[in-house]
């Protein structure tokens, strides 16, 4: 169902039916650049918030599909400077967290240096994948020189970036033709029990609520963006759910009383829940992924 820059509706059958919303919270609950000094400061408060907690974050937050980072990756291998149809890939994993999206793209075959600002997160990514290459920094001063990747991808991060500096950045950074690809679990709130989980946590990743101000803006240096939703899932318990919860920054920044008060909510709604109560079960997401292709325009 590859879908224009429109975002037009698909009618595959076999993926969720999209309409006009991305997550309620881009994960990790990441919100586009705030107006006025509070909100700025809690946002950057937020940002923030990851390091103390990237263990847990490596353990408990989802992967990404393998069809995802395929349709993300495709237009580099058919049209940009890397040879046609290349098996392999020069690709610059940007605000990489732990690792989650360089695990997939290194399980495809390709080259991965993984750029991250916070120290905590880079740590876990050096000792989880070794392969990779991982240097700090971030979207805005990437530490790579020019023309130097055939693509560019981002997951739960890209809505953190401040797009009027990381845009002509990445443009820089990307060989003519390469791809930026930016990727965001969401959490399949058509499912109720799932709704229900958003509504007692007040930090879940909603797929409903999707706006499209959190996406990819348009660039001159790059071709109109183009949007995918992929099906996913993630096998959970009780325990993993209510510890991934806890990885967000929402409830990363809240006083620990008023933490554990949230999370005692979520335990006794999963508890409750025959869906969940019983065993491991699946969390079902869906992967938005939006991308677009480096032009001949000149970074700005």
């Amino acid at each position: 169902m590859a879908t224009s820059d429109e975002h037009r509706a698909t009618d595959r059958p076999d993926h969720p039916e999209r309409e006009a919303h991305p997550e309620r919270e881009a994960h990790p609950e990441r919100e586009a650049h705030p107006a006025g000094p509070d909100s700025r400061d809690l946002h950057a408060r937020r940002a923030a918030s990851f390091g103390a907690q990237a263990a847990a974050y490596a353990e408990h937050r989802p992967d990404y599909p393998r069809a995802a980072l395929e349709w993300a990756l495709a237009p580099a291998r058919t049209g940009g400077q890397a040879t046609a149809g290349a098996a392999v890939l020069d690709v610059l994993d940007l605000g990489a967290g732990t690792g989650k999206l360089t695990e997939g793209v290194l399980a495809l075959g390709h080259r991965v240096t993984a750029v991250e600002p916070e120290p905590a997160m880079l740590a876990q990514l050096r000792a989880r994948f070794p392969a990779a290459t991982a240097l700090a920094g971030g979207a805005e001063r990437i530490p790579l020189p020019d023309a130097s990747v055939d693509a560019v991808v981002v997951g739960q991060a890209f809505h953190w970036f401040d797009q009027d500096l990381a845009l002509p950045e990445i443009a820089r950074v990307l060989r003519p033709g390469g791809v930026l690809g930016a990727l965001w679990n969401s959490d399949d709130d058509r499912v109720e029990w799932i709704a229900e989980l958003g509504r007692v946590s007040g930090s879940r990743v909603s797929y409903r609520d999707w706006s499209d101000t959190r996406g990819v803006r348009a660039h001159p240096c790059f071709s109109p963006v183009a949007t995918e939703d992929f099906p996913h899932a993630q096998p959970r318990t009780v325990d993993s759910l209510v510890a991934t919860v806890a990885t967000h920054s929402r409830l990363l920044v809240r006083e620990p009383a008023d933490r554990d008060e949230v999370l005692g909510r979520v335990r006794a709604l999963l508890e409750s829940r025959p869906e969940t109560s019983h065993g491991p079960f699946d969390l079902r997401l869906v992967t938005r992924v939006q991308r677009c292709v480096r032009t001949a325009g000149r970074p700005g």
